[in-house]
């Protein structure tokens, strides 16, 4: 997870369920929740704890062509898009009155359903940025038309947001990050396996349609998707790698705008921030060396390469908004080769995933008005409060932590703050203008408005009221600057939680969700920050060697866990998001046996209490991916794939062990000597 940013959970892999088609209607009646329809009895426990509760469903599952994977996450992401869905029709219909969320959300998504109009303007919308383009003469009107795109949310050249100053973690601060590319991240640019070619093969077709498509002819065309991509190339080659983009310490520089002009006097980013409309004294440069090559590139790279390059960029930027050409072309490189997707999916699904993401907060007071109860909240904070203190309690008995420390690390856990369901307050819509036949313009005023939002927050107090996530979204994060975990409405269903379950489900499921934010605090990037969000050590110099050896541990283990033919885990780049698995699981079980069914030995459906909180685990995370999108996953997700999120931390846990009586000489076992034992 990224920590400044919103730390994904669970977007690429999140869990959802659906009964065992094999109920009978009496059967169908009753809430079960496990179905015992998916497991493979023939594969035991300990050799293979995720085929044992899935394996049924592993081997008969086929993943729709408008996907790229199937499973649990899937099942649940469409019974929350079809509720948005039947929310936007009706607002669609409902002849609200002007200027109301109803009537925003409604005509925002009846435009993106109007195909007629979009087909008919071609690529209208865009031919004046591209005729702006055309019109470049030198680096001063080269960034002056970059600004203008940052102003539209389309960040050419380098990425920007606006957070805490890690430092000062009470103030906001205007952050600079490397940026520019359009494979899924630098390596791609490097790499010559098969896997990557394919990849970069399609771009380069991609970019090649696009400039086809706009009026190039077949070789000027190809020539410019070269040029494309070698000016990337140059780029990436400044790019810190995602493993070395996780250490919080290396990607903080905090300069002042007067010093990074005199370091690139070509980028002169106090007149490009001055024409974005941003006015700052400094700001944090998170990757210095990236800028200082842009600087350079500025100066060698010719003006017509940098048009061809801000040509594609403004288009693929806005390809799913245009005629249907465009957008085939999209998908056939972001849908068929990055993820595997054989089909578009339906228009209505896309459109209502565009509405949450441009007016999510609007969309969001609709969707948790007729599906989030407010018990559901309440029950939700009684299961993180029961978490917090497992954990503080299994801090106070860590082996390897000074008492100073440990006393430290209490006062982390118990600054939290902790959010569920919905903001308190809401964002403010009333200068978006929504038009039912425009569906270009309305995207264009979200983003005006989502960026003159964020350039307010700059030298300002951080609100601490702001969400990073609207409610309907299936997923969870903690941010470390605000020390805070967040756990939006979207996440709290079955099988994650349900009120009707009995604590073993929502603890195994909800509550490995839970453990994993609050161990995020604690992981190896979350734990460099202290509880008022700064980016300080406030561990004493042994005890953080000690964490270290142990994160090495871990970082290990995964490098030996194999996925897609050769292809291994990257333990680095997933180190945070492992510790976080394996300490949120542990945590869960502890709070869960303050329970009464935690006490008790009492069996539902024929499972222990402990055995349904680990298969709750399990079958939450049930998923089938694409080998694309496997393989774009293992190269650049800090997420370990579904499988070994559940398999990993379960061959650490004592109580798994005994739960399942996994014994030496079983695939999964791990003397307990060498059982990795951290939070």
């Amino acid at each position: 997870m990224q920590k400044r940013l919103p730390v994904i959970l669970l977007l690429s892999a999140v869990a959802g369920f659906s009964n065992c088609s094999e109920n009978t209607s009496k059967e169908a009646a009753k809430q079960t929740f496990i179905t015992t329809g998916f497991m493979d009895s023939a594969v035991k426990p300990g050799d293979d704890f995720y085929k044992f509760i899935n394996g049924k469903w592993l081997d008969t599952a086929q993943i729709a062509a408008t996907e790229s994977s199937a499973g649990a996450g899937l099942e649940l992401r469409n019974r929350t898009r079809d509720n948005l869905k039947a929310l936007l029709k009706d607002a669609m219909t409902s002849n609200a009155a002007a200027g109301t969320i109803e009537q925003k959300v409604g005509d925002f998504y009846a435009s993106g359903l109007d195909t007629v109009t979009i087909n008919k303007l071609g690529y209208d919308p865009v031919k004046a940025d591209l005729q702006k383009i055309n019109e470049i003469k030198d680096t001063k009107q080269l960034l002056q038309f970059v600004a203008e795109q940052q102003k539209t949310l389309n960040q050419v050249l380098f990425g920007n947001y606006i957070s805490s100053d890690a430092r000062n973690s009470s103030m906001n601060i205007l952050i600079l990050v490397q940026g520019g590319l359009g494979l899924p991240d630098r390596d791609y640019y490097f790499k010559t396996d098969p896997g990557t070619l394919d990849v970069v093969n399609a771009y380069r077709n991609y970019a090649q349609k696009l400039f086809s498509l706009t009026g190039d002819d077949s070789a000027t065309a190809a020539k410019n998707a070269n040029i494309l991509l070698f000016v990337e190339k140059q780029m990436a080659s400044a790019h810190r790698t995602n493993v070395e983009l996780r250490d919080p310490e290396s990607n903080y520089h905090k300069v002042a705008l007067a010093d990074l002009d005199k370091q690139n006097p070509t980028l002169a980013m106090k007149t490009l921030l001055e024409n974005m409309g941003i006015q700052t004294d400094s700001l944090n440069v998170s990757q210095p060396a990236f800028f200082s090559k842009l600087n350079e590139l500025l100066k060698t790279t010719s003006i017509d390469s940098w048009k061809a390059y801000l040509r594609f960029h403004v288009l693929d930027n806005a390809a799913d908004a245009l005629s249907s050409d465009f957008e085939n072309a999209s998908f056939e490189y972001h849908g068929k080769a990055l993820s595997g997707q054989q089909q578009l999916k339906p228009r209505e699904e896309r459109i209502t995933e565009v509405t949450d993401g441009n007016l999510g907060e609007a969309l969001g007071q609709l969707y948790v008005k007729k599906y989030f109860p407010e018990e559901a909240k309440k029950r939700m904070l009684e299961l993180v409060n029961n978490l917090q203190k497992a954990f503080e309690a299994r801090i106070g008995n860590l082996d390897w932590m000074s008492d100073t420390t440990k006393m430290r690390a209490k006062e982390k856990l118990a600054a939290f703050t902790k959010k569920i369901g919905y903001p308190d307050k809401w964002r403010d819509y009333s200068k978006v203008n929504i038009d039912k036949a425009k569906y270009y313009s309305n995207l264009q005023s979200c983003a005006a408005n989502e960026f003159a939002y964020q350039v307010s927050k700059i030298g300002k107090p951080v609100d601490k009221t702001e969400w990073l996530m609207t409610p309907p979204t299936i997923n969870a994060y903690y941010n470390p600057t605000m020390n805070e975990i967040v756990f939006p409405a979207g996440i709290l269903q079955f099988p994650f939680f349900d009120m009707n379950a009995d604590d073993a489900i929502n603890y195994g499921a909800i509550g490995m969700v839970i453990g994993h934010e609050m161990t995020h605090g604690f992981d190896d990037e979350g734990a460099q920050y202290d509880k008022d969000g700064n980016l300080k050590l406030w561990w004493s110099k042994e005890d953080y060697a000690k964490f270290q050896e142990k994160s090495n541990k871990v970082i290990n283990m995964y490098n030996g866990f194999t996925v897609l033919d050769s292809m291994h885990i990257n333990g680095a780049l997933t180190n945070g998001e492992n510790l976080a698995d394996i300490g949120g699981i542990a945590i869960a079980y502890d709070a869960f046996k303050m329970t009464p069914q935690g006490k008790d030995t009492t069996k539902i459906d024929g499972f222990t209490p402990d055995q349904r909180f680990f298969i709750a685990v399990a079958q939450s995370w049930r998923r089938k991916m694409k080998d694309a999108a496997l393989m774009q996953m293992i190269k650049t997700n800090p997420h370990s794939p579904a499988v070994w999120r559940v398999m990993g931390p379960l061959m650490n846990i004592d109580a798994f062990y005994a739960a399942f009586n996994v014994q030496p000489g079983d695939k999964m076992y791990k003397a307990p000597a060498d059982r990795i034992k951290i939070w």
